[in-house]
């Protein structure tokens, strides 16, 4: 072959695979043209008014009544001629440095860059909206990460286009700076500038104007307040971006930077307008925020419907003890956290995150803080019901309590009155709140396998503590009363959620109700419920009886440890937390009483008994009118009279695991004696194992090393 004939070869070849890619590259363009349009067709209808009001959402109830509107109270609305031409500049430079150059609304470099960026990142989340976008975003379609598709993106560009041709620049910009959320329930710059520093934004200086434009990119993670440093390298992007802007001078710049950046700052305050109703359900709102948050929703800028699980009438009630003389609480410094769920479905029905709140906006809530230790209200979850579920275990089930030292150590573990009672059975052991027989059960059952099974339920234990965990993990109150829901609710586990549904401004409806998941048999949740009844008849929680109820529930007291009662000798003997989580088939809740620093004052008196009194208040105003409906014991739940030291209970065994009774063997002799012994053996009633009453066992004093988590809870 000669070389004009390979050079004419290879020239074909070379303008087939153009003619291809051509024609590839032509399918390509009009395909996105197709699938830009369909989508384009289906886009929602944009308003003046959309564009205008803030971006927050609205909550409304399970029965469609509106609660109330996130941001609804703090919006100071700026037309264009009002805002100064540096706030203007400072958020061009640092949003959209182009966008007075944009015919459609879009700014093209910035979407190949953001495509670049997404192609080597295999997604398609990274962002090149211009400011125009980004109004649309905010006034039409949701925030949240998911809905982060071509679909949205290619209506997000049709409708910039759109209002491109609708509204002026200016126009555009005066909505976006008004729309923006900036914090603390605040919208749009001219809000911030008042809330943050006491002015109008004309009276702003560069730095602070430069720090806002810059909080609105993310308020949150730029607060000044919480995070200066944060704030700081943002503000200085801002100022950055406005110098190789031309919008300042060097000089300018050179001095902004030096200027700390709290430099004129308010305080942090709260709004004195807050309704009364804002206050009683501020903890609930917070959670609700959080919720939405963890959901991928942003439910300040997001326009979204919200529909929350509260009860308004049980959240009123419950804030009302926790404020009123009814609870005798020890003092006004004395706090609590409380939570109630519906078990049926995990919907949190009311909350109250402590007594006498400041009016703060989403400010502190005790009921979700998992600091404390639960004392021995966690003996049920971890310890028990784990026994029954992978020994089978009967509420009959003969423990010790009797002297133990943890495995590996020299360290005696003591009960809650210092003594040991001998051999009990597990309902007299969880009745009486003993610590030695619980701890004794972990081991039995395995750390890990006990930390496993509360881990279905969200109690995540450390086990850094080791089998001292078995009578005092650190719990909120919330992950309490979702946990011990499970067991009011036939072994099936409802993670407690304020949210039910969210429905986004493009008619997007996700519903968060779940059918739940089992956690545990059915016998294991009856047999542990039937034994938490006892707590409340006879046992440590006779407080919280409500007459004529079938309701179970249980304790929990959280002793100083050796060195907080060197520095307060008076505490010792009084309880540091005290806690009672308590349910009925309709309604779990869980309590806290405590302290939030040591120095406040110690539960005394009366006080002592204040969240079981709590509990009762609540349980007793839930559950009016509402029947008094008991748990129904499952077929695979065998009843069956005990003996012990003279006295009759029925105790509950998993069928299939019910011991049979010794076989008794004929005489060998006709020996009267022998025959009469026998004769006397038949008449006995059949005891399981050891038939006396538990002994009382006094402990001789002795020097001993006493180390908390290791005694100190009841």
């Amino acid at each position: 072959m000669t070389r004009y004939h390979r050079q004419s070869k290879a020239g074909k070849i070379i303008k087939r695979i153009f003619a291809w890619s051509f024609t590839l590259l032509l399918l390509g363009i009009i395909s996105s043209i197709g699938i830009f349009a369909y989508y384009a067709k289906n886009a929602p209808i944009v308003t003046q008014t959309k564009l205008q009001s803030e971006g927050s959402s609205a909550l409304y109830t399970s029965d469609g009544k509106l609660l109330l509107t996130l941001g609804a109270e703090r919006r100071n609305y700026l037309h264009s001629e009002k805002i100064p031409q540096r706030m203007k500049d400072a958020v061009i430079s640092v949003e959209d440095k182009r966008f007075y150059r944009e015919p459609f609304g879009l700014d093209p470099i910035r979407i190949v860059g953001s495509l670049v960026a997404n192609i080597k990142g295999h997604d398609i989340s990274a962002g090149g909206s211009s400011i125009t976008q980004q109004l649309i975003k905010l006034s039409v379609f949701s925030t949240d990460a998911s809905q982060r598709t071509l679909k949205r993106k290619a209506q997000e560009a049709w409708l910039a286009m759109q209002i491109s041709r609708q509204y002026s620049k200016e126009q555009i910009l005066e909505f976006y700076i008004n729309k923006v959320y900036m914090g603390y329930n605040t919208f749009g710059l001219g809000t911030a500038a008042s809330y943050y520093f006491g002015k109008s934004p004309s009276d702003l200086d560069l730095a602070q104007t430069a720090l806002l434009a810059g909080m609105l990119n993310a308020p949150t993670q730029f607060d000044p307040y919480l995070y200066p440093q944060n704030a700081q390298y943002r503000r200085d992007i801002v100022l950055y971006s406005m110098l190789r802007n031309n919008k300042i001078t060097k000089q300018e710049y050179q001095q902004a930077i030096k200027e700390p950046v709290q430099t004129g700052l308010r305080p942090r305050h709260s709004n004195n307008d807050h309704s009364q109703r804002r206050k009683i359900d501020d903890p609930y709102i917070k959670e609700v925020v959080n919720e939405a948050k963890e959901k991928g929703f942003d439910p300040y800028n997001s326009n979204l419907k919200i529909t929350v699980n509260i009860d308004q009438k049980a959240q009123n009630e419950l804030y009302e003890l926790a404020n009123s003389k009814k609870i005798p609480f020890t003092n006004d410094k004395m706090q609590v956290g409380a939570t109630v769920v519906d078990p049926t479905n995990g919907h949190a029905i009311a909350i109250v995150g402590g007594r006498h709140l400041p009016n703060v906006a989403l400010g502190y809530n005790r009921a979700v803080q998992t600091g404390r230790s639960t004392g021995s209200s966690i003996k049920p979850i971890l310890d028990y019901a784990p026994a029954i579920e992978y020994k089978n275990w009967s509420t009959a089930q003969i423990l010790s309590d009797t002297p133990y030292i943890y495995s590996g150590t020299n360290i005696q573990l003591f009960d809650w009155d210092n003594r040991y009672l001998g051999p009990m059975t597990m309902r007299y052991a969880l009745e009486q709140s003993r610590n030695v027989p619980a701890v004794r059960t972990l081991e039995d059952v395995g750390f890990n396998k006990g930390i496993k099974f509360a881990k279905q339920m969200d109690i995540n234990i450390n086990k850094k503590q080791g089998l001292s965990v078995a009578i005092g993990a650190n719990a909120s109150t919330l992950q309490m009363a979702g946990a011990y829901g499970a067991l009011a609710n036939d072994g099936v586990y409802h993670k407690p959620q304020f949210i039910s549904k969210i429905e986004t401004p493009d008619g997007v409806v996700r519903n968060y109700d779940t059918s739940g998941k089992r956690v545990m048999k059915s016998s294991t949740a009856y047999m542990v419920t039937d034994m938490l009844k006892g707590v409340i008849t006879r046992g440590s929680g006779t407080q919280a009886k409500i007459k004529d109820l079938h309701q179970a529930g249980k304790t929990g007291t959280v002793k100083y440890s050796d060195g907080e009662i060197k520095k307060y000798p008076s505490y010792n003997g009084t309880p540091k937390d005290s806690w009672f989580v308590g349910y009925t088939p309709k309604f779990s809740i869980a309590v806290w009483t405590g302290y939030d620093n040591l120095s406040e004052g110690k539960i005394s008196g009366q006080g002592e008994n204040a969240a079981q009194l709590l509990y009762k208040n609540m349980m007793t105003y839930l559950m009016k009118g509402k029947g008094n409906p008991d748990w129904h014991k499952p077929d695979t739940v065998v009843s069956q009279k005990y003996l012990s030291g003279g006295t009759v209970t029925n105790e509950l065994y998993v069928k299939g695991h019910v011991p049979k009774p010794p076989k008794i063997k004929k005489p060998k002799s006709e020996d009267k004696e022998r025959e009469e012994e026998q004769n006397n053996n038949q008449r006995v009633i059949y005891r399981q194992s050891q038939q006396q009453r538990p002994r009382v066992i006094i402990r001789q004093q002795q020097p001993r090393t006493i180390i908390r988590h290791y005694y100190y809870y009841r």
